[in-house]
């Protein structure tokens, strides 16, 4: 033994036989020398995966500065610290902290997904050193140790197994198939899917039942779960659609304002022969007009708002911008089982001799009738006959709990089997006390069934049979017909109808029964190799969520593709399609034939395929960049170790709260607390109303900005006395900043909202319609407070009057416009409109206090030279609101009679 090969060697262990794999790594069914386990492990390293490459948590910190809009308002806290408004400065810097610290606490979130990987291992393993067995720690094993495996178990390390007994393993986490896996020595093709391996056994992954031994044929970053380790660390994190479009906005917006400040300066030290130093003021207070300061700290505040209102839908949001992320999705990529269905094995369908019986109601809970032709059938005795077999020749327990759920213990077909006798009125425990069990054959993959003998208190006895259809058909002579009696079994019928219930994706199962002798007390497979009567056969499939096939409908009725990538076998995987309304017409593609395409021609494909089966990690990964790469934004729901790095590089990954792995969690934004696929909908609708919110406050926000800034522009260009000083400039937009823009972040997700197709995810935050909105308001807003300002002026009051009737005439108009701003086209002249946001009125109470603050207030006058204003003033005030509210509701009402509203 002294060569110890290497983990990383050209061996497809799978393809090999046991002895081939023990002769490969240089070991026997006596295990490894305790000298060789020494050396290999000096060789291989420790069986733990390597921990991920970080950067400093200082580092971290000065990455979240790196932000256009961050810089912004670095910048805007400058100017307001040379104007010496210190409050506003802390404002400022408070809400630039805060964006910062969220932002460092969500990269530390996002690194926790490779530590929940690493806690999939196993920590002890039970191994053959030397002929003897011992318990070690998991981190000691090497490839050509023998271990040894029990129920229950976490498997240490990837092993070929060389021996099992009723071996089941849940991989669900690892390959997505819904049911435990039965394992047996049969080496595999070379090219057999991840889910396909029956000799192998992977580490992570939970021994269900039964007994095995392996050889460790690789340890550590060698094994599956660490090659899904390695390519969760090289997947990059995809910035979200909301976070790009607000970094391009950002820019253009810094370089326009950059442009008129420097332009205005020039302007007016170089054309008009102002003084410098009062030129400079003046521009301070040009780009504090201009810069949106509350616009970080508001996206902030509307996507915290989404995050609760998410919360209350189930939806656990761990990344803020996740939150309008979802709102943007053109492709949501699901799993199947548990998220799409409702991982609960229920019987839809029984076939007897002479009849086809379909089973209604899903899940394990007892509620649901048997239909015969579409039409209602009360349980009759030969009903009641399959259903006490399908229950008393069972392992599994089906109780209620507390909450009236039922929960299962043990095998999830067995499950099923408990729940049709419940619907067909059985009792199982009085059943199990009239017929207790006196003997049975476990199901063994060998043989493919399981039997059970049960005698009555009179002395009768009878043999209960079930298993996979054709191992049945071979031990069967007679089949039962509906009036109980007993008919030569007609092989052709059962198969047609077996081959049948495949074709529809349901899983199959037989059941037979026969009379013993009330002295036998014992069970041999002499006693059920022949002469059995057939019952029935029984389909089972983990139905769709009714739910979830409404919510898919909404979704596709919304623009967004909806495509399910399942680890799970194709005919089911097409089936449950069918059912939730996915791929209808269309090919399922495996994940062998996605290997043969290139990514060209994948992305030439795409469209026409919405179930893929059988899918590896890579496939799921693969899957998701080549729709980025066609444009989409992707959002990508799992369970498992094999979904995280899918879920890391989707624009927004979803995972399951209840029965999804810690490593899911970890690698994604979203956590659904309910492992509903319905959450995801109302999610969505959620998202969108978010950016609605989010365009309301920019449309709201920027005219404000833009029309202080063209009081500024136009004061300089006709000579004018400045209409507003920068510390009155200041006033205005803190007050409608903190008042009035907020209210925004409250408003109620507008009707329709789900019949229209996603946005581009190249549209732009700001597009050409728009910027002519934004130019409208800012007119108007501007032309209000400079023609007031004039005409007080040209009445003979005193300058701080004038200023203070500007500045009053913008704000007013400022909350006109927020009643305007409540819908982006449609009309908010009705009584819902104009009083139907609490939000809105509260804000609207708040500024018009701290105006009359601002006006009466002696301290306030005295800071901002501000006066007081008689009835009249506030008359004309009032009217230019008026006006701002009339034409923009007029304008709206031309886009919507010409049909000008932009798509989207």
């Amino acid at each position: 033994m002294g060569n110890a090969p290497s983990q990383h060697s050209d061996h497809t262990w799978h393809g090999l036989t046991a002895q081939q794999a023990l002769d490969t790594q240089h070991s026997s069914t006596s295990g490894l020398s305790q000298d060789e386990a020494e050396l290999r492990l000096q060789r291989h390293g420790r069986n733990r995966l390597p921990p991920p490459k970080r950067r400093g948590p200082l580092l971290r910190l000065l990455y979240q500065f790196h932000n256009v809009l961050l810089y912004m308002m670095m910048a805007a806290a400058l100017v307001t610290a040379l104007l010496g408004h210190w409050v506003d400065t802390g404002v400022i810097l408070a809400a630039v902290l805060i964006n910062v610290v969220i932002g460092f606490i969500q990269e530390g979130k996002a690194e926790n997904a490779l530590d929940a990987i690493r806690n999939l291992l196993s920590p002890h393993a039970l191994v053959m050193r030397g002929g003897e067995r011992r318990e070690i720690d998991a981190d000691q094993l090497v490839p050509g140790d023998i271990v040894l495996l029990a129920s229950g178990d976490k498997v240490p390390a990837d092993l070929r197994l060389i021996s099992v007994k009723n071996l089941l393993v849940e991989e669900a986490a690892l390959t997505g198939e819904s049911l435990p896996v039965e394992k047996s020595l049969a080496r595999c093709q070379a090219d057999a899917a991840l889910g396909d391996r029956r000799c192998m056994a992977y580490s992570g992954t939970l021994v269900a039942s039964g007994q095995a031994s392996g050889v460790v044929v690789a340890t550590g970053a060698s094994t599956e779960l660490g090659r899904i380790g390695a390519m969760l660390q090289q997947v990059q994190a995809m910035t979200t659609p909301l976070l790009r479009q607000i970094e391009q906005f950002s820019r253009w917006l810094a370089l326009a304002i950059l442009i008129f400040a420097m332009a205005t300066f020039a302007l007016g030290t170089f054309w008009h022969g102002q003084d410098p130093a009062e030129m400079f003021m003046m521009v301070v207070a040009l780009t504090a007009a201009a810069i949106p300061e509350g616009l970080p700290a508001l996206m902030t505040v509307i996507l915290a708002l989404g995050v609760q209102r998410m919360a209350g839908r189930n939806a656990i949001v761990r990344r803020l911008p996740a939150v309008e992320t979802l709102g943007s999705v053109t492709v949501i990529c699901s799993d199947k089982t548990g998220t799409l269905t409702r991982n609960e094995m229920t019987v839809q369908r029984l076939v007897t001799a002479s009849r086809v019986l379909d089973v209604s109601g899903v899940g394990y809970a007892p509620t649901g009738a048997f239909h015969l032709d579409g039409a209602l059938l009360e349980p009759d005795a030969a009903l009641l006959e399959i259903a006490r077999a399908a229950t008393l020749c069972n392992d599994a327990q089906l109780q209620q709990d507390a909450t009236g759920s039922w929960r299962l213990q043990g095998d999830p077909t067995e499950g099923a089997l408990h729940t049709l006798a419940l619907k067909a009125g059985l009792d199982t425990p009085t059943l199990n006390l009239q017929l207790p069990r006196s003997d049975s054959i476990p199901f063994e993959s060998e043989h493919r069934f399981m039997a059970s003998l049960h005698h009555d208190h009179q002395g009768h006895g009878v043999i209960f049979l079930k298993g996979a259809p054709e191992r049945l058909l071979e031990m069967c002579s007679d089949q039962r017909d509906a009036d109980g009696g007993v008919q030569p079994l007609d092989a052709d019928y059962w198969r047609r109808q077996a081959t049948d219930l495949a074709a529809r994706g349901l899983r199959l199962l037989a059941i037979a029964s026969r009379a013993a002798s009330a002295s036998q007390r014992s069970l041999s497979f002499a006693d059920v190799e022949q002469d059995m009567t057939l019952l029935a056969l029984v389909g089972i499939i983990d139905p769709p969520r009714e739910e979830a096939i409404a919510a898919v409908a909404e979704c596709q009725r919304a623009g967004i593709r909806v495509k399910m990538i399942t680890g799970d076998h194709a005919e089911t995987a097409r089936a449950i399609g069918a059912q939730l309304g996915i791929g209808i017409g269309m090919p399922a593609m495996t994940g062998a034939e996605l290997e043969l395409l290139d990514e060209r021609r994948l992305r030439e494909v795409l469209p026409g395929v919405e179930v893929f089966a059988r899918a590896s990690p890579e496939h799921k990964l693969r899957l998701v960049q080549a729709m980025q790469a066609s444009g989409e934004v992707v959002a990508m729901t799992g369970d498992g170790v094999n979904d995280a790095p899918a879920l890391k590089r989707a624009d927004v990954g979803v995972a399951m709260g209840d029965k999804g792995t810690e490593a899911a969690k970890e690698a994604a934004e979203v956590v659904l607390a309910d492992d509903n696929f319905a959450t995801i909908a109302g999610a969505v609708r959620e998202g969108r109303a978010i950016y609605d919110n989010l365009k309301k406050f920019i449309l709201f926000a920027l005219p404000t900005n833009g029309g202080q800034a063209l009081i500024v522009i136009a004061a300089i260009l006709f000579q004018l006395t400045l209409p507003l000083t920068p510390a009155q400039v200041l006033w205005i937009n803190m007050v409608t900043s903190v008042t009035l823009g907020l209210a925004l972040a409250f408003e109620p997700a507008e009707s329709g909202l789900m019949d229209r197709p996603p946005r581009a995810p190249d549209e732009p935050l700001l597009s050409g319609f728009f910027v002519w909105r934004v130019l409208l308001v800012s007119v108007l807003m501007a032309g209000a407070g400079i023609g007031l300002f004039l005409w007080e002026l040209q009445q003979g009051t005193g300058l701080d009057s004038a200023r203070t009737m500007a500045l009053n005439a913008v704000v007013m108009c400022e909350v006109f416009y927020l009643i305007n701003s409540r819908r982006i086209f449609a009309s908010v002249l009705s009584f819902k409109g104009l009083f139907g946001s609490r939000a809105v009125l509260l804000a609207i109470a708040a500024c018009l206090l701290l105006q009359a603050l601002y006006t009466y207030a002696p301290p306030m006058q005295r800071l901002f030279n501000s006066t007081a204003l008689d009835a009249a003033q506030w008359a004309r005030v009032v009217l230019a609101g008026l006006a701002v509210f009339v034409i923009a509701e007029l304008e709206k009402w031309l886009i919507r009679r010409w049909h000008l509203q932009p798509s989207g």
